[in-house]
């Protein structure tokens, strides 16, 4: 048996990705903009639908439409950053908030609509919150469960509610199947199901709801069962209300300012002890921060750091003096005075997931201690790690990266899982010399191997030497200590900017395997031949 659904408040913000996107950028209210995803139009502004924009429309139709337009990429997370404010100024007039996506609220009516007196009292000190938020133009509907609250908050005010003229839209109890009645089916079944129920005859909601519930069921499955219940207004979702995460956050004002690094690291000790405290308090730990600075010019500094274990607060305040020293020393003094510190957790796990294993992890934490020691002495760049990135020659792909940093996603404008015409498939070899060695490579007369236009070698080769560095082209050809070449494969051109004569490189890759079974990646190069990685 499905249980009655329960009284529900649903708050909704119109075109809340258009508000998150004007608050972040300070754009005129009175401008015309499209957020574009995937060269599409995600969300426009009451302006732009005006002028004949709308969701789903390619980008250029959109400018077509409206000269005006500004267009901006639409950003998931900007949403939710820009809303989490709200959420937390709604939770001081009514607790229990679902956040069903940014822009809208969910809860419970019971509750609210006690404290206040009744339902509408309830909604009308929701919108009196957001109006002192700035976010005028908001509706508030109530109804029996969240999906027909939310579709009241959305149709607008009508019926009774017209004359009130507050922007909240209440449905009677047991009247929620009737008020949704009328709205298209499309609201609870996917695109492919629509168009289906819709050359059935089916448009509306009340009409889906009519079908017998068994041949819904055996039509469409247990997604068919699920829209067929939501649209008889049989809801079986309840509002979950989310549980308001601790603030972990510290921020520092400095009056006077400080002019010096050293000065507002110590100053920014305390802090930094209770910000690692706070987290330790309820066995989290931060594997990932953002510190912010304003200075007293009306700069602002803002980097995200990240750890390889977990930061303690020496590592907090180590981050807020690279960040303030760059290349320089930490008794240096800065340009301009700062003002505001303020340190923000973005990565925090459980400790249980940090914990040593049965045998300990002793040597793995003495590393650690040992290269965070010489990085705090010496700097965040002193200390690299080696990874890969993208590029077709090996030398481009080794990226080093600070002792704690993610590995770059793009190193040097190069992304590691694009598609390299040229590259070198698995497996990479195992050395790859950070300089080439010169090699001669040798037919059966003593001649150098060479290549010509089309690709193709001049002559089988028959014996192999690798100099040790150095650019004498005498190590190259006179073949002194060759060793015969056992199997060779190749040779494969790479060419890089070739629409560029000033800029164009074309190089040949070669495999050889000498006498000793040790196969060499060779380049052939206008230098001639040389030795770029071996496989060990």
């Amino acid at each position: 048996m499905i249980p009655e659904p329960g009284r529900t408040i649903v708050l909704w913000c119109p075109d809340w990705p258009i508000r998150a996107a004007r608050r972040e950028a300070g754009l005129d209210e009175g401008m015309p903009i499209a957020l574009i995803a995937q060269g599409l139009v995600f969300a426009c502004s009451a302006e732009a639908r005006r002028h004949g924009v709308a969701r789903g429309l390619k980008l250029r139709e959109a400018q077509l439409r409206s000269p005006g337009l500004l267009v901006l990429d639409y950003d998931a997370e900007l949403d939710v950053r820009v809303f989490e404010p709200v959420v937390r100024r709604v939770e001081q007039t009514v607790p229990g908030v679902q956040v069903v996506r940014p822009g809208t609220l969910a809860m419970r009516a019971r509750g609210p609509a006690r404290y206040y007196g009744s339902e509408r009292a309830a909604a009308s000190a929701l919108l009196a919150t957001l109006d002192e938020l700035g976010l005028v133009g908001a509706r508030v509907g109530i109804a029996d469960g969240p999906f027909a609250a939310e579709q009241a908050a959305r149709v607008g005010v009508s019926g009774a509610d017209a004359g009130a003229g507050d922007g909240v839209h209440v449905v009677d109890p047991g009247a929620s199947a009737a008020f949704i009645a009328p709205l298209p089916v499309g609201l609870v079944t996917d695109q492919r199901t629509t168009i289906l129920l819709n050359r059935l005859g089916v448009r509306t909601l009340g009409e889906f709801a009519a079908l017998p519930e068994a041949d819904v069921r055996r039509r469409f499955g247990a997604a068919g069962a699920f829209a067929h219940d939501r649209a008889a207004g049989r809801e079986q979702a309840r509002v979950l209300a989310r549980t308001p995460p601790p603030e972990f956050e510290v921020e520092q004002h400095f009056e006077p300012p400080l002019d010096r690094i050293d000065q507002l690291a110590f100053a920014f000790r305390v802090n930094a002890e209770a910000f690692i405290q706070r987290m330790r308090d309820v066995r989290l730990v931060c594997t990932g921060l953002r510190i912010e600075l304003d200075d007293e010019r009306g700069g602002h500094s803002s980097r995200s750091w990240l750890h390889p274990r977990w930061f303690t607060p020496a590592d907090v305040v180590d981050r807020v003096r690279w960040q303030l020293q760059g290349s320089g020393t930490a008794d240096a003094g800065l340009a301009s005075p700062i003002v505001r510190l303020r340190v923000i957790p973005e990565r925090i796990d459980s400790t249980g997931n940090h914990e040593d294993g049965l045998w300990g992890g002793g040597p793995d934490e003495r590393v650690h201690h040992g290269l965070t020691r010489v990085q705090s002495m010496l700097g965040h760049d002193a200390v690299v790690t080696a990874s890969v990135g993208g590029g077709r020659m090996l030398a481009d792909r080794q990226v080093l990266v600070p002792w704690g940093d993610r590995a770059p996603e793009r190193a040097a404008g190069r992304s590691g899982d694009a598609p390299w015409p040229g590259s070198l498939p698995a497996l990479a070899p195992a050395s790859v010399f950070r300089e080439r060695r010169p090699v001669a490579l040798l037919d059966a007369r003593g001649v150098e191997v060479s290549i010509d236009a089309r690709g193709a070698i001049s002559a089988v080769p028959e014996r192999f030497a690798v100099g040790d560095g150095g650019s004498g082209a005498a190590r190259r050809t006179d073949g002194f200590g060759a060793v015969p070449v056992r199997a060779w494969a190749g040779p494969w051109p790479v060419v890089e900017r070739w629409w560029d004569p000033s800029a164009a490189k074309r190089v040949h890759r070669f495999q050889i395997v000498d006498d000793d079974g040790c196969a060499w990646l060779l380049v052939r190069d206008g230098d001639g031949w040389w030795a770029e990685a071996r496989y060990d």
